[in-house]
């Protein structure tokens, strides 16, 4: 059992599986009570959006959730998923776009399909667990790099090199937009640079890049000005789009190779036509409305600036995501959390060992265009009052919390 497991008995459903319940808003409730959460993915605000809600109503009500029947390949396919890949690529100014029934198992099966065993991924020691699960089915060779780092990146490259010259293979290197616990993001113009020297194709999963990042919401590929040299670019609708689904882009050439070799695609239904058809509204209103991604960045400002002027540290965080990092055990991380719920009505995610360093809480903010600026004093002002606690190790003295540490 897992440092978090062995307390599962009498934790979950309050620590762990927490239920939130009611419209998705920035104030749901949780065992009865009325929190303010921060811990949604819906960047822009659209999971209840009135154009999104009508959309996915009416798309439910015409097509039902059935529909199409069966994998793209054999009978799955339809005029709507075409041109849903079609502004997609439009949007993020590449050849090709392939929709994918879910972002986790499409970052697998790209994986699998993009290399073989004569190949060497090059990876960021941070990357999702899905990039990592990945790397772990692949039969080549595999070298990881420090986070960002682009001196340890070269001596990956280096070894990559030597062996491709061996094996007649190539190099793959996986990177992330933005690292969704750090909130920083992935040194693309530098890894990009670097293939002037080294010849490797480039994957980036920009999961909470797109929509947020870059000046059309294009994501950090465009931020950073280098979108063309990104070989393969992933997102998932499950953040700003807030939705489920996700899609892979690139040239043509590789696109349609993908079309082919995909296995969570080939031997898995098509994505249903409702959330096709609201993926189109969604992506309509990243695109028209540009107040969305203005009144994101309007919060994110506000909460990350208050935060560091307060004395809080948020680490490196270049994006929406926002980590409070803070020093205390098990103990403080329960009590404060219990803290949060039931005094101060606040719910965020809190983050402790193994995803952290043991004697780390992160709480992890995730803000969005939906949320408002006394939402934001209202947080940080808590954040004072529990912090003081965790320092005092008032926490340690209540019972229920000091036997977490057992």
């Amino acid at each position: 059992m897992g440092p978090l497991g062995r307390h599962g008995q009498r934790s979950e459903g309050y620590y762990m599986f927490p239920k939130l319940e009611g419209e998705i808003a920035p104030r749901m409730r949780f065992q009865g009570k009325e929190v303010l959460t921060w811990s949604l993915n819906n960047y822009l605000g659209l999971a209840n959006h009135p154009e999104v809600r009508k959309a996915d109503a009416e798309a439910a009500q015409e097509w039902g959730l059935a529909y199409p029947m069966g994998a793209r390949m054999m009978s799955g396919n339809t005029k709507h998923h075409e041109e849903l890949e079609e502004q997609l690529a439009d949007f993020i100014k590449k050849e090709a776009v392939m929709l994918l029934n879910f972002g986790y198992q499409g970052v697998l099966s790209i994986i699998d399909a993009v290399v073989d065993r004569k190949d060497v991924i090059v990876y960021d020691a941070e990357s999702h667990a899905c990039i990592l699960d990945g790397v772990r089915l692949h039969m080549g060779k595999r070298f990881v790099y420090k986070h960002n780092d682009m001196e340890s990146l070269e001596t990956q490259l280096n070894r990559a090199t030597k062996l491709v010259n061996e094996t007649g293979g190539g190099i793959l290197v996986i990177t992330e937009g933005v690292f969704g616990m750090s909130g920083n993001c992935g040194a693309l113009k530098e890894i990009a640079d670097l293939k002037k020297k080294y010849d490797f194709r480039l994957f980036v999963d920009d999961a909470h890049g797109f929509g947020t990042m870059g000046e059309t919401g294009a994501g950090v590929g465009e931020m950073m000005g280098v979108q063309d040299e990104i070989d393969l670019y992933f997102s998932t609708f499950a953040k700003s789009m807030a939705s489920i689904g996700a899609f892979v882009a690139g040239n043509k050439d590789i696109i349609n190779f993908l079309r082919y070799n995909t296995r969570s695609q080939i031997f898995a239904k098509s994505l249903p036509m409702p959330l096709v058809i609201g993926a189109k509204k969604r992506l309509e209103l990243l695109r028209t409305r540009p107040e969305l991604k203005e009144n994101l960045w309007k919060i994110v400002d506000a909460l990350q600036g208050g935060l560091k002027e307060r004395g809080f540290n948020i680490g490196t965080t270049q994006s929406p995501v926002t980590p409070v990092i803070l020093k205390g055990g098990l103990p403080d991380a329960t009590g404060l959390t219990h803290d949060m719920r039931e005094n101060f009505k606040i719910f965020c995610s809190v983050v402790v060992y193994p995803v952290v360093p043991k004697d780390v809480i992160m709480l992890r903010i995730i803000p969005t265009a939906a949320h408002t600026l006394d939402d934001v004093e209202k947080t940080i002002a808590a954040f004072e009052a529990v912090k003081s606690k965790i320092d005092s190790g008032e926490y340690h003295q209540i019972k229920e919390f000091a036997e977490f540490n057992s």
